[in-house]
C-alpha cells in the first residue's frame, strides 16, 4: 500500500512538472490516476506500455486567434482551442465552451474527462474538447454571429466527421452552433455532420436537449433501484438553471420526485412547493434571454425565495444534482448535504465536486455519481446524432428515449461491474473510472507503441 501511495505522488510529481499551474487540469489526472494506478497494479501491461503517461498528454492542442468586429466597429481579439485528447476508439469528441474562465487548463481537464465518458457510452468516440475565452452575455445576435464565423474559419482546419465532431457547452447552443455550422458549410463546400446539437432542419437529432439532464436522472435511478428504492416521493435540489438542469428537474418531476431549487450565477431558487412542469417551462423560455437573472423567479411565484449569492446545497433534500459547473460543491456545501438527509449525488455536470467534497460524501455512505458517467447521456445523444447523420436518416424520439435509458443503464451496470467491493457496495468512481480506461487502454495496447 505505501508503494502504491509513492508510485501515485510520484506519478503526479511528473505530471504537474509537465503541467504547472494547471490546476484543473491536475485536480481531474489526480482523481483518475488514484483509481487506476492500483488497477494497473493488477494489470501490468498497462503499466509497463505507460497508457497512463500517455493518456495525460494530449494528441494536439490548437491555441489560435479569434479577431471580431462588434456591432460599433470596434475590434476585439479573443484566444480560441481545440484539445484533441484521444482518438484510440473514436474520433475526438467533446463540446465548445465560450466563458471568460476558458484556458488551457480548463479544457485539458474537459478533454482528459470525456475520454472516459464517452468511452462509457459503448460508442465509437475518442475525447476532445474545445472553446474561447469569449463572453457571449451581453452581446447581440449578430456579435455572437461575427465571432462564431471567426472562429470557425480557424477551427475548420482542425475537424471533420472522421476526425473530429464538436458539440455545444457551457455560452455555446443551438443558436452558436447554427452559426458555425453555417461558416464551415461554406468553407469547406460540403454538407457532413462536424458538429453536433444542430437545429432539426438541418441534420440535428430529437432528444439532444433534454439528454444530458435525463441521463443523469436515470443514473440515480438505477443507483437507487439496485438498493430496491426510487425516486417517487423524494426531494431534490439541483444547481444551474441551463439546459442540463431543467431537464434535470424536468426528469425528477416524471419520476414522482420534487426537485425544489435552481440556480445562476447570482444566487438560487429555492420553491418548497416544488417546481412543476409550468414553473419549469417558465424557466427555460426566461433564461433564453441572454443575461436573464433567475431571482424574477421569486417575483412572479410568490412562495419561492430568492437567496443572492449562494448556492442551493444548504436545503433539505434527498438527492442532489450539481448541474452548473466545476467545483461548485466543496467539503463545507458536502457536510451541509449530509447534515440535511441528502442521500445520493449525481452530478450533471463536469466535476462539480471538488476532491475534499467527494471525500466528505463517500465517507458520509452518500451514493455518489461522478460526471463522467451519470451526465454521460448529453455525449450518447451526440454519438446518436453522428450515426444519424452518417446514414442519412432520422430516429424518432421514442427510439432515441429508450436509447438513451439503455446506454444509461449499460453505464451504470459497467460501473458496478468494476467498482463492486466486496461488502456489495459500488464505489462509483472507481467503477467509472475503471470501466471507461480499459476499453481505451486495450484500444492502445494494439495499436503498439504510437
Amino acid at each position: 500500500m505505501a508503494d502504491l501511495a509513492r508510485e501515485t505522488e510520484a506519478f503526479m510529481d511528473w505530471v504537474r512538472s509537465r503541467n504547472p499551474g494547471e490546476t484543473e487540469f491536475l485536480q481531474a489526472v489526480d482523481e483518475v490516476a488514484a483509481t487506476i494506478l492500483p488497477f494497473a497494479h493488477a494489470h501490468p501491461i498497462y503499466r509497463e506500455q505507460k497508457i497512463l503517461e500517455r493518456l495525460t498528454e494530449p494528441d494536439r492542442i490548437v491555441s489560435f486567434r479569434v479577431v471580431w468586429e462588434d456591432d460599433g466597429g470596434g475590434i476585439h481579439v479573443n484566444r480560441g482551442y481545440r484539445v484533441q485528447f484521444s482518438n484510440a476508439i473514436g474520433p475526438y469528441k467533446g463540446g465548445i465552451r465560450f466563458h471568460p474562465s476558458v484556458n488551457a487548463s480548463v479544457l485539458k481537464f474537459l478533454g482528459f474527462e470525456q475520454i472516459f465518458k464517452n468511452s462509457l457510452t459503448g460508442l465509437p468516440m475518442g475525447g476532445g474538447k474545445g472553446g474561447a475565452d469569449f463572453d457571449p452575455k451581453g452581446r447581440s445576435p449578430r456579435e455572437i454571429m461575427r465571432f462564431c464565423q471567426s472562429f470557425m474559419t480557424e477551427l475548420h482546419r482542425h475537424i471533420g466527421p472522421d476526425t473530429d465532431v464538436p458539440a455545444g457547452d457551457i455560452g455555446v447552443g443551438a443558436r452558436e452552433i447554427g452559426y458555425m455550422f453555417g461558416q464551415y458549410k461554406r468553407i469547406v463546400n460540403e454538407f457532413e455532420g462536424v458538429l453536433t446539437g444542430k437545429g432539426m432542419e438541418y441534420g440535428g437529432s430529437l432528444m439532444r436537449p433534454e439528454a444530458t439532464g435525463y441521463g443523469a436522472v436515470y443514473f440515480a435511478e438505477d443507483m437507487l433501484h439496485r438498493r430496491h428504492e426510487s425516486i417517487e416521493g423524494k426531494t431534490a435540489v439541483v444547481s444551474g438553471a441551463g439546459n442540463v438542469a431543467t431537464h434535470a428537474a424536468e426528469k425528477i418531476l416524471h419520476r414522482g420526485g420534487k426537485p425544489v431549487t435552481l440556480s445562476d450565477s447570482g444566487g438560487f431558487i429555492h420553491d418548497p412547493d416544488g417546481l412543476d412542469e409550468e414553473k419549469i417551462d417558465w424557466v427555460k423560455h426566461w433564461k433564453a434571454k441572454r443575461g436573464a437573472s433567475l431571482e424574477a423567479y421569486a417575483d412572479k411565484y410568490k412562495l419561492a425565495r430568492w437567496h443572492a449569492g449562494k448556492l442551493p446545497w444548504g436545503i433539505a433534500c434527498d438527492l442532489a444534482l450539481p448541474c452548473a459547473t466545476q467545483n461548485e460543491l466543496d467539503a463545507d456545501d458536502a457536510r451541509r448535504l449530509v447534515e440535511n438527509g441528502c442521500r445520493l449525488v449525481s452530478e450533471g455536470a463536469n466535476m462539480p465536486t471538488t476532491k475534499e467534497g467527494v471525500e466528505v460524501l463517500q465517507a458520509a455512505g452518500i451514493l455518489y455519481a461522478p460526471g463522467k458517467a451519470a451526465n454521460a447521456g448529453g455525449v450518447a445523444m451526440s454519438g446518436l446524432e453522428m450515426s444519424q447523420n452518417s446514414a442519412r436518416l432520422r430516429r424518432s424520439e421514442d427510439d432515441l428515449r429508450e436509447a438513451l435509458r439503455q446506454i444509461m443503464r449499460d453505464i451504470h451496470a459497467a460501473c458496478v461491474r468494476c467498482g463492486e467491493r466486496d461488502d456489495g457496495e459500488v464505489d462509483y468512481v472507481v467503477g467509472a473510472n475503471v470501466a471507461g480506461f480499459k476499453k481505451v487502454a486495450d484500444a492502445m495496447l494494439a495499436f503498439g507503441v504510437a
